[in-house]
């Protein structure tokens, strides 16, 4: 590369122009320089080169410009390019490799300057190849300080693991000591490894054969105490040092004590090493068992024979049952005992009060409602007990239950109420319409006697005119009361299942034109417009009834509106079914009442003062009962009301 060349390799977005003169001087002064120079670009890219750097990576200029730092610098990856190209200036040392393959040790001096926009790293190197050993031995020591870093948290870690240790071996002793349980491990040479004081003071070992720490020694004092010694030698003294098989036995002592001992085998690295035993006395435990075996043989042969249905249940689950329960519930002894989930059987249980409770001990008195197998429902009066102690079921507490079907009486009971509650609702009714039909029928009647009283008072000096008002009000008064005496027989009719049904073909959109017609013409108070989507619809009805259905529901809708006010008739078909409605603007139902609105003798609580039986619409309801239909409403207080009727569409 001669002295007058000079190599700039510009990227698309530099566009600065130097004035010619003094890019030369410049250009012939770094040639100059003994230290490498070089300019780099984005990614490391060399944009360009002096005379030294040539001679130092022994490539050419030409080269150079096509390569990038990575290239040339062994050390590349591990230094942080991202913080050194923040810094303005920075000086590192690295490893350089030359075309030939040499690797030799190099100190840079990188400064980064901005540009047009673009940061540019302008770099000037010198080899340091004596300093090469430095840094190797520098690598050296700190690895070694990195290994020794983690030497010293492997021993802190490990002094935390001996001090969790020596606390768990604490914790273990403690443990051994305070169980009730007797625990001694002994290896196959026959030494003892460990025992606890409890082992020690349920044999009543003396101290020197425990000092010795030589189980043999010990096996003439174990044989000594023992009634059957022979089968203590076979599962204790002769078992392999091959064996893995865990064992439990019953060792009966010459004084009467009963000991249950349990072994496993102790391991090392998987390896058998010994034996633990576990023994524990259970002397009192076998003498209740054989109590409790002779009161469970005595309750299983009362249970057997008695007819009444007998349980006993742990949890969920039944423990027994006798053979008056399969009767009652329908099941097998068999599909009960055996994973059968009592909430499939009780479907729901009351307590029930016992007078002189002192009397009956700890027993409970419950009547149980039993869902058997076929799904009828029985009821039982039961005693229940917990017996804790008294009978053995795996040495947990069992309920006791003992029943009678009273399922006849419950029947006959619930009959008794449900004819007390009627004759109690009867009574009620019938003083309520007793009270209604007398308050009702007083006003005709005081208008009949009062109209009356005045004829014979004035019949001889009154012309026909002043004597036509009053015989008006007695024709008024004498309907009213024909109207009342008429509904209380059609109700009379209905509760007794007399009315007749007799459904024919009526053309229904000219029915209701007529109902509508006949009924403007006895009142004008309001206006009725009726209105139908279809010209012509034919459905199988009766026809008495249905008009007094409809026109009990627009007297109704007359009656409880203001004068003058217009009162929607509708009827349409859907879904096979006829839709009556009628829509008023009256003086509405309270929501508290809308619940009793079709009962007999009912009035909701607004109409005191409007006349009636309360009788209308339970025979409006009994009637489309009839038709199979229903009545539905709708009503807002002082806004209206909304009966809507849906009978079936019979062709």
């Amino acid at each position: 590369m001669s002295s007058g060349d000079y190599r700039l390799a510009r990227s698309n977005s530099q566009r600065a122009i130097q004035p010619e003169v003094e890019l030369k001087f410049a250009h012939l002064l770094i040639n100059q320089a003994v230290d490498a120079a070089f300019c780099l670009g984005a990614n490391g890219q060399f944009l360009y080169v002096n005379d030294a750097t040539c001679r130092m990576t022994e490539y050419s200029g030409e080269e150079m410009l096509s390569m990038t730092l990575q290239e040339i610098d062994v050390d590349y990856s591990l230094h942080n390019w991202a913080d050194i190209q923040l810094q303005d200036s920075y000086t590192f040392k690295s490893r350089y490799r030359t075309k030939q393959g040499r690797i030799f040790l190099v100190e840079i001096a990188m400064t980064y300057i901005n540009h047009q926009g673009e940061r540019f790293g302008c770099a000037f190197v010198r080899e340091k190849s004596n300093e090469v050993v430095d840094v190797s031995v520098q690598k050296w020591i700190d690895e070694l300080r990195e290994s020794k870093k983690k030497l010293q948290q492997e021993v802190l870690q490990l002094n935390t693991k001996q001090t969790e240790l020596e606390t768990s071996i604490s914790i273990l002793r403690s443990t051994l000591e305070s169980t009730a349980n007797g625990i001694i491990a002994i290896n196959f040479e026959g030494d003892i490894l460990s025992v606890n004081q409890k082992f020690i003071d349920m044999w009543q070992i003396p101290e020197s054969l425990m000092l010795s720490k030589k189980c043999p020694r010990c096996k003439a004092f174990f044989e000594n105490q023992l009634q059957d010694s022979e089968a203590f030698n076979r599962l204790v003294w002769e078992v392999s040092s091959q064996s893995d098989f865990e064992s439990y036995d019953i060792l009966e002592l010459k004084d009467g004590r009963i000991f249950a001992h349990y072994s496993q085998p102790q391991r090392l690295d998987e390896k058998i090493i010994g034996r633990v035993w576990s023994i524990w006395d259970i002397t009192a435990f076998k003498q209740t068992e054989k109590a409790l075996r002779l009161n469970e043989a005595r309750f299983r042969t009362l249970a057997e024979i008695t007819d009444a249905s007998t349980f006993l249940i742990q949890g969920t689950r039944l423990c027994y049952i006798n053979p008056a329960v399969e009767l009652l519930t329908g099941y097998t002894k068999e599909e009960l005992l055996n994973g059968f989930d009592i909430r499939q059987l009780i479907k729901n249980k009351k307590r029930r009060q016992v007078r002189n409770r002192g009397e009956i001990g700890n027993f409970e008195y419950q009547e149980m409602n039993i869902l058997t197998k076929n799904g009828t429902e029985r009821w039982l009066a039961c005693t229940v007990a917990v017996l804790d102690g008294v009978l053995d079921f795996g040495n947990k507490p069992v309920q006791l239950i003992a029943g009678i079907d009273i399922t006849d009486y419950k029947y006959a009971e619930s009959e008794l109420n449900q004819a007390l509650e009627q004759a109690k609702q009867l009574s009620e009714l019938r003083a309520r319409f007793l009270s209604i039909v007398c308050h009702q029928f007083r006003t005709p009647l005081n208008i009949v006697s009062f109209s009356n009283s005045l004829l014979k008072r004035h019949i001889c000096e009154w012309t026909e005119q002043e004597i036509r008002p009053l015989l008006d009000n007695i024709q008024t008064a004498s309907e009213h009361i024909s109207q009342m005496v008429d509904d209380i027989l059609f109700f009379s009719k209905a509760e007794s299942a007399k009315i007749n049904f007799e459904p024919k073909p009526l053309e229904l959109v000219q029915f209701c034109n007529d109902l509508v017609a006949q009924m403007q013409m006895t009142s004008s108070q309001c206006q009725i417009n009726f209105v139908s989507p279809a010209y012509s619809l034919t459905a199988c009805m009766d026809k008495k009834l249905l008009e007094s259905i409809l026109k009990n529901l627009l007297d109704n809708a007359i009656k409880y509106s203001l004068s003058n006010c217009t009162i929607d008739f509708q009827l349409w078909c859907e879904s096979e079914q006829v839709i009556f409605q009628i829509k008023d603007q009256g003086i509405g139902i309270p929501v508290a009442d809308q619940e009793y609105l079709f009962e007999p003798f009912y009035r909701g609580s607004n109409i005191d003062h409007i006349p009636g039986t309360g009788l209308g619409l339970s025979i409006l309801k009994t009637l489309v009962d009839l038709h199979q239909g229903q009545i539905t409403v709708e009503s807002e207080v002082n806004v209206g009301s909304t009966f809507t009727v849906l009978l079936p569409l019979v062709k």
